[in-house]
């Protein structure tokens, strides 16, 4: 066990303190969940799997304290014990469990689901006019589901979800069931992937799903799922997707799941949203001029950097937005438009007239949206892009997705494999870049190094 000041358990990660739990690991959540629209009323039972890493007397789940607990049963046992305050459900088991054991706590739980209040807004379970939207980054899972909520802890998910007929339904992974009786509707996803907690999602509307033809540019199978009335545009504006598929996958490697979906909702939507194996973007973003494109291949980015790839810390959280900022510069000069250097060095100037504050390779729990961050992280990637060289920088990062597909990264696993494709020490560039405030400038020679 690991204990901070005054002897008290130490947080898992202390950008958020009261999120995540030890003494077990999950492999598996199985969700089956009956949600009633128009009463925003949803009834579950979860189905956890999970192998016990150490004795404890109690397990604690994350859950939201606007859901309420029925039973709790482990093992399969009598019901068990447990407490629901702060967040937290703690379940005590009638007997020990041994460490390396195998873990099953089903809970059935129900109620009105909101968003999770925090630093960041509101987060989790949301309200549409008409359906529901789920984007839960940092650490929204708890509105609707017992998790244990940390970006490091991923497992399979089988999501379940009986809604009334005229809504379609929509979760992570592969529709494998769908079944009408009489007025409701039952979707069953399968995500057998590893998936971080808050990249789970649920997307009920007024929807139709149609396959997105990629010609000969991808051989990844791709969804929209959108209200009828914005499929013309939607047709015009996400146009080019397989064509950035086929980019990605040529600078990231193979792209790590099964399919690509992009939901559109009927509203508009400040921000597009991620989660594995899907996008979410607003009716806004389909604006008939292609000006959502930057945003779009922005989300594309995030299977690859976020997704398969997760951070263990959210201190590193530049290891999915500078990616995926990155990757909008990729696409940029892939697409015609200004090439990654020009882009690079455009930010750069914006940058230098922006506070010097921050250190993005641990910017704190206040800043880790700011988008100093993902410009700066894009910055780095584009520094050392141009220190390595296209052939070498390209390989890194294949290797990189490779190496860690599905698993839980560091900012130090990604340094220490850029280190093997340089061949001078790289640790001048990390420190200047990733750790210190002042903004560095971009190097000028090695512009020929970024190519095609």
């Amino acid at each position: 066990m690991k204990l901070g000041r005054g002897g008290a358990e130490a947080p898992i990660d202390d950008y958020l303190p009261q999120n995540g739990n030890r003494g077990y690991r999950v492999s598996r959540y199985e969700l089956d969940l009956v949600y009633k629209v128009a009463a925003n009323r949803l009834t579950g039972r979860a189905t956890i799997t999970a192998v016990t890493t150490a004795v404890q007397p109690r397990f604690a789940l994350d859950l939201s304290q606007t859901l309420s607990v029925a039973k709790v049963f482990v093992d399969g046992a009598k019901p068990a014990k447990y407490t629901h305050t702060r967040g937290k459900l703690t379940i005590t088991p009638a007997r020990q469990v041994p460490a390396g054991a195998a873990l099953s706590i089903v809970v059935h739980y129900g109620g009105t689901p909101k968003p999770v209040r925090g630093p960041w807004g509101e987060v989790g379970w949301e309200e549409l006019t008409d359906g529901v939207l789920v984007a839960s980054q940092p650490n929204g899972a708890a509105s609707w589901f017992p998790c244990d909520d940390h970006p490091s802890s991923k497992a399979s998910y089988r999501i379940s979800i009986t809604t009334d007929s005229p809504y379609h339904a929509l979760a992570n992974g592969v529709l494998t069931a769908r079944t009408t009786k009489s007025s409701q509707t039952t979707w069953v996803y399968e995500q057998s992937e590893p998936m971080a907690s808050y990249l789970a999602t649920i997307q009920i509307g007024p929807y139709r799903s149609h396959r997105i033809d990629p010609g000969r540019a991808t051989k990844v199978p791709m969804t929209a799922v959108l209200p009828p009335r914005l499929r013309t545009v939607f047709d015009h504006d996400f146009a080019r997707q397989p064509q950035m598929m086929a980019e990605f996958e040529r600078r990231f490697g193979p792209y790590p799941f099964h399919g690509y979906t992009v939901v559109v909702t009927d509203d508009d939507l400040e921000i597009p949203i991620e989660a594995q194996g899907l996008s979410i973007f607003g009716a806004n973003h389909c604006d008939g001029q292609r000006g959502a494109e930057r945003l779009i291949a922005h989300e594309l980015a995030h299977q690859w950097f976020g997704n398969s790839l997760t951070v263990r810390q959210w201190r590193d959280i530049w290891l999915h937005e500078g990616f995926a900022c990155y990757a909008e510069w990729i696409w940029s000069q892939a697409g015609g438009g200004p090439s990654a250097d020009q882009l690079a060095r455009a930010a750069r100037q914006n940058l230098a007239r922006a506070a010097q504050d921050l250190v993005i390779g641990d910017p704190g729990p206040a800043s880790m949206f700011d988008d100093r961050v993902y410009k700066r992280g894009a910055l780095t990637l584009h520094a050392l892009r141009l220190r390595l060289g296209d052939d070498a920088f390209f390989t890194l990062l294949r290797d990189w997705t490779a190496r860690h597909r599905y698993g839980t990264v560091a900012a130090e696993d990604f340094t220490d494999l850029a280190g093997h494709y340089s061949p001078a020490p790289l640790r001048e560039l990390w420190d200047s870049w990733l750790y210190r405030t002042a903004l560095p400038e971009l190097p000028q020679h090695g512009l020929g190094a970024v190519g095609s």
